[in-house]
C-alpha cells in the first residue's frame, strides 16, 4: 500500500488573506462582516487590519458593492427600506452610503410592498379591523413606512386599487 506524503492544510493553517478571499468568493461582505469572521478564526487584530487594507486597495472588498448587492437582494425578497437600512447599519454600513442605494420614494417601493401583501394574503380582503391591523403590522415589520402601509391596506375598503 502506497502512503501519500501530502496532507491538506487545516483551517488553522490558512492565512487570513486566504480565508478573507474565500469568503469574498462566495458573496460580497462588508468590512465589519469580514473583520468579525476573521476574529472568529482567531487571527490577530493587526493582521486583520492589514488584510482588510490590502483587499480594499486591490478592490476585492468594497462596501459600495456590498451595499448595492445587499439592497437588491433584500428588495427582491420583499423587504422595505427601513428594515434594509437597519440591517446595513448592523453590518457596519453608514447611513450616508445606504441612502445612496436606497430610494425612499414611495413609487419605487409600492410594487414591492404590493407583491409582498398579495404573496402573504392573496386577493382575500381583511374580514375585520383586527385583521387589518395584523396585516399592517406584518408590512411594517417587513420595513415599510407606516403611511405607505395604511395606503396599501386601505385596499380592503377599495379593492379596485390592486
Amino acid at each position: 500500500m502506497i502512503l501519500r506524503s501530502w496532507k491538506l492544510k487545516s483551517k488553522t493553517e490558512r492565512s487570513a488573506i486566504e480565508v478573507a478571499v474565500g469568503l469574498l468568493a462566495r458573496r460580497e461582505h462588508s468590512v465589519l462582516e469580514l473583520e468579525r469572521k476573521l476574529k472568529q478564526r482567531y487571527f490577530d487584530d493587526a493582521e486583520i487590519d492589514q488584510v482588510l487594507q490590502k483587499l480594499q486597495q486591490k478592490n476585492l472588498q468594497s462596501d459600495e458593492r456590498f451595499t448595492e448587492a445587499y439592497v437588491n437582494m433584500r428588495r427582491n425578497r420583499g423587504y422595505g427600506p427601513l428594515r434594509i437600512t437597519n440591517e446595513l447599519r448592523d453590518r457596519g454600513i453608514d447611513t450616508a452610503l445606504s441612502e445612496t442605494y436606497l430610494s425612499k420614494s414611495e413609487s419605487d417601493w409600492l410594487p414591492v410592498m404590493q407583491q409582498q401583501y398579495i404573496k402573504k394574503y392573496g386577493q382575500q380582503l381583511a374580514a375585520d379591523y383586527k385583521e387589518q391591523i395584523k396585516r399592517a403590522k406584518y408590512l411594517q415589520n417587513r420595513g415599510f413606512y407606516l403611511d405607505w402601509v395604511f395606503k396599501l391596506t386601505s385596499i380592503d375598503e377599495d379593492p379596485m386599487i390592486l
